[in-house]
């Protein structure tokens, strides 16, 4: 199983940050109105600003800018499935979600976590 979320291309991770981010910062790392693009799960902020499929246009932009948890365990696209909460959902859901974890982990730098946050683990 170790090898389920590996890259295909070996990346080169910075030791994970606890800078804090707020709400605000993180709304505005969309990929649109910044240079960063971010992604949060469960309150960690991870940089994707290298992939175009969290760029505007992109399949996964509507995570761009958010805490997507409970999208991404429900592996929803949908922006109203784009919240932070995730506490209530189902044992599969939140295997989904525990497994997206380990992806992000596997590829992108955590760079903080966000302010005032409540869904970590």
């Amino acid at each position: 199983m170790s090898g389920k979320f590996e890259p295909k291309a070996p990346v080169q991770l910075n030791p994970p940050k606890d800078d804090p981010i707020t709400p605000e910062e993180l709304a505005a790392a969309n990929g649109k109105d910044s240079e960063k693009t971010y992604v949060a799960i469960k309150g960690l902020v991870y940089d994707v600003t290298g992939n175009k499929a969290y760029q505007p246009g992109g399949s996964y932009h509507v995570f761009a800018g958010h805490d997507a948890s409970q999208a991404l365990a429900k592996s929803s696209v949908k922006p109203e499935d784009v919240k932070p909460e995730w506490k209530h959902l189902n044992e599969t859901e939140q295997k989904t979600l525990n497994d997206w974890v380990t992806f992000f982990s596997k590829r992108y730098n955590v760079v903080g976590r966000v302010v005032g946050a409540t869904n970590f683990e």
